[in-house]
């Protein structure tokens, strides 16, 4: 099969994991703006993705579902190709770990324990292996699939001691580029979408307005990409004029980061 076969957005069912807050949150109100059928997956937000759905309800679906555990994801994929009728055609793996980003405590390289980037590889790159395999046989029957994977911009510009979220991220661009390789022949094309501090989501709330300063005086566009900056691009890599992109890390940063 082509990888130039291609849904517009408005007919592709869309899982969005942890796309109840933050960058997920934006995420998903972009792909419902378009009239895509999301999947908002949620670990413990339910009340702000039941928000989403109750604004739109007829192609808003909020599912728990734990992305490191693979049973959880198997029946989340069933209960959505149940209620919308047709399979997942399109992931977003967006879930993160639990993870503080605040880099003055965050462990440094001579103390950093295992345990701490196993956690991250587990939820980043398990995770994301786990909703692509589950929804691989629903793609393959609609002759149709897009993945889109989180990244960050710090294993190119690691500002900050975040080594076992940036290792774990890093891996996952490995993930994007192989994955890319053996699924193309099947119509599935997957791409990787590579930000750094957004202005702002949960996770950047408790940043100083200085060092927010500071970036975006480093920045060509002179500014710090919101979360509905950053959505647009997974739009764009799930959209038809997608269609011949494959294996592709795109840096969206404002220009921070020159990829």
């Amino acid at each position: 099969m082509s990888v130039s076969t291609a849904l517009p957005l408005s007919e592709q069912v869309v899982l969005v994991t942890g796309g109840a807050r933050g960058l997920g949150a934006a995420i998903s109100r972009a792909f419902l703006n378009q009239g895509a059928r999301v999947v908002i997956n949620y670990h413990r937000s339910e009340a702000a993705a039941q928000a989403l759905v109750n604004e739109f309800p007829k192609q808003g679906l909020a599912l728990q579902g734990d992305v490191t555990n693979r049973e959880q994801i198997n029946a989340l994929v069933e209960q959505a190709a149940t209620h919308f009728g047709t399979p997942i055609t399109t992931v977003i793996n967006n879930a993160l770990p639990e993870f503080a980003f605040n880099g003055d405590a965050r462990p440094q390289a001579d103390h950093i324990q295992w345990a701490e980037l196993h956690q991250q590889l587990e939820g980043i790159v398990g995770g994301a292996l786990n909703t692509i395999q589950a929804c691989l046989p629903g793609m393959e029957q609609a002759g149709f699939g897009r993945v889109v994977n989180i990244g960050t911009n710090l294993f190119q510009f690691p500002v900050v001691p975040y080594h076992d979220y940036t290792a774990a991220k890093a891996a996952l661009l490995s993930l994007t580029r192989t994955f890319a390789n053996d699924l193309g022949p099947k119509g599935v094309t997957v791409n990787m979408i590579s930000g750094g501090l957004l202005r702002t989501t949960d996770a950047s709330a408790s940043t100083p307005d200085e060092v927010f300063d500071m970036i975006a005086a480093s920045t060509p566009l002179r500014s710090v990409t919101t979360p509905e900056e950053f959505a647009d691009t997974a739009l764009f890599f799930a959209s038809p004029w997608a269609r011949a992109v494959t294996g592709q890390n795109l840096v969206v940063d404002g220009g921070l980061v020159k990829n």
